[in-house]
């Protein structure tokens, strides 16, 4: 869990970064089109839901240490 958050850190940060140099990632990329409401908060999504995979896995390899 720990990887997939790194992953989807790392995409956010793209994200936003590429939001402030005109770069697109969903449309330019991925090519998906995305509802306005929706685009304007996909890079904060991303970074949320990273940290909250990354805490979570760090927190279950907490627990299993401590066994």
């Amino acid at each position: 869990m720990k990887i997939i958050g790194i992953i989807l850190i790392a995409i956010g940060l793209i994200d936003f970064g590429g939001s402030y140099m005109g770069f697109d990632l969903w449309t330019d990329f991925l090519h998906v089109n995305l509802p306005d409401m929706v685009w304007r908060y996909t890079s904060y999504i991303e970074l949320i839901v990273g940290f909250l995979l990354f805490n979570a896995g760090s927190k279950k390899s907490e627990e299993e240490v401590a066994e």
